[in-house]
């Protein structure tokens, strides 16, 4: 016989601070930590466990006895079905103000760091309606919630375009209105929906591999630029460009319309071929006179306004004086690498990306700045001795590595090379903390600012300068 599993309900418990990941944290009777996905700090509430582990429990507030005063009324109605916008149930400065903690906690706790007075975390001013870049999926076989599966109504029409459940790879929910992109994001996706619906082009569905709509992507940038881009799973010429005919005709304001054709076992599109069906094959993005061209395939910034911010906040940090080298590690495609240009005496950029790098350099020549220049490769291999005396000798180094961190042999390289100031972005600080604390003995952190670049969820990036220390 299989061993039941054992559930617990600790009744009348406070909910006392956030955790990794948007959760939130309570204290068990026996002492142990509880880790819930579904409340506020400062409620009281009864909770049932699903897994325990060996110094925490998992669960889920079942009862609430005292609504904390951090609570707001969500203004989405999916919210708590989709798991993208965790934290919309809480008041924003007390978003901001937990993730200031979780960074600086990190930097002390993971790092055993020493900290200056830390800048305080710089709030986005458009905590709705921020994302310039939304991506959604289309399923035949939409999620029910519990209260649809309760009820007694037979749902014959399954169709959905939005998000994937959280842990349900084959499930999406149908999404009717979100809160994170602006107008025509919404009005895109729900005419694109009901005008397939009537002229039975078929949805997806992965278990079964049949089905022709897949995913739709919008993007919408700072200049009101739009580009939509749908992915096919099977192509129906007649049915495509009805389809594409109806977006273009509907929506004028597109100014890039493409699509993919997709057979392959997932919806990843940087490896297919992408073919325009009207307009131009990009976008453009805009900051302080600078232009980026995007493609389909581009990295930019998901908040272009936030975006803005992180960058000034670096680039003040870096203080350049126009004399400098300046070295940008995991530089993506060149934004911030221009967007220091002016400011030095030259800007060497890497990133293992080959698109991303061919992007940076068009956009360098779009902007006129001949002060760049990029490389593609594995940082670890490229970042080289070699690499340094072909190219000078860093005075600064700006680096934004993905969550992971930067590889062992690229902070070895750093502290091998000592450049005089290092200032680094970080869109996870338990792997920034890590990184810092093997400088901490030639570097010491002079500045420290938190970035809220996704209100309504736990995520956070960190600016921190360290300034090499004085030989003894």
């Amino acid at each position: 016989m299989s061993r039941k599993k054992k559930f617990h309900l600790f009744e009348n418990i406070e909910v006392v601070d956030t955790a990794a990941k948007g959760k939130t944290v309570a204290k068990s009777p026996d002492g142990r930590v509880v880790f819930l996905s579904n409340a506020v700090p400062g409620d009281i509430v009864d909770i049932r466990t699903g897994r325990k582990r060996k110094s925490y429990y998992e669960g889920k507030a079942v009862k609430f006895h005292h609504l904390s005063e951090k609570r707001v009324e969500p203004v989405c109605e999916h919210f708590g079905l989709c798991g993208g916008c965790k934290w919309q149930h809480m008041n924003y400065q007390d978003q901001v103000s937990y993730k200031q903690k979780e960074v600086t906690n990190n930097l002390i706790r993971i790092g055993h760091l020493e900290l200056p007075e830390i800048t305080p975390i710089a709030g986005c001013e458009k905590i709705y309606f921020y994302r310039n870049k939304m991506e959604f999926s289309f399923s035949d076989s939409r999620w029910l919630t519990e209260k649809e599966l309760k009820s007694d109504i037979e749902f014959k029409d399954k169709n959905a375009c939005g998000f994937h459940i959280p842990g349900m790879w084959d499930k999406i929910l149908d999404v009717n209105k979100c809160h994170l992109q602006e107008d025509p994001s919404n009005a895109i996706r729900n005419s694109v929906k009901a005008y397939a619906i009537e002229n039975d082009i078929t949805f997806f569905n992965p278990r079964q591999r049949t089905g022709m709509l897949r995913t739709l992507m919008i993007r919408i940038s700072s200049t009101g630029e739009i580009m939509i881009v749908i992915q096919f799973f099977k192509d129906d010429k007649e049915k495509r460009e009805l389809l594409l005919n109806h977006i273009a005709e509907t929506f004028k304001e597109i100014t890039s319309l493409q699509y993919i054709i997709n057979e392959k076992g997932n919806d990843s599109i940087y490896d297919q071929d992408i073919i325009l069906f009207q307009g131009r094959d990009h976008i453009f993005e805009e900051m302080e006179g600078l232009k980026f061209k995007i493609n389909a395939k581009s990295f930019y910034q998901t908040n272009s306004s936030q975006a803005y911010e992180l960058y000034k906040i670096a680039r003040d940090f870096a203080d350049l004086q126009g004399t400098e080298i300046v070295y940008d590690l995991y530089t993506g495609t060149g934004t911030i690498a221009q967007f220091v240009a002016s400011k030095a005496k030259k800007v060497i950029g890497i990133e293992s990306v080959p698109q991303a790098i061919e992007d940076a350099k068009e956009n360098a020549r779009l902007n006129g700045i001949d002060n760049t220049v990029f490389f593609d490769g594995d940082m670890a291999k490229v970042f080289t001795q070699e690499f340094i005396d072909q190219n000078g000798h860093p005075d600064l180094i700006i680096t934004d590595p993905p969550r992971d961190g930067m590889h062992q042999k690229v902070v070895a390289q750093i502290l091998h090379i000592l450049p005089e100031k290092v200032v680094y972005i970080s869109c996870n600080s338990a792997t920034q903390a890590r990184d810092l604390a093997l400088m901490k003995e030639d570097y010491v952190i002079e500045k420290s600012q938190a970035v809220d670049m996704f209100p309504q969820t736990h995520h956070v990036e960190n600016v921190v300068l360290l300034k090499r220390r004085k030989q003894k």
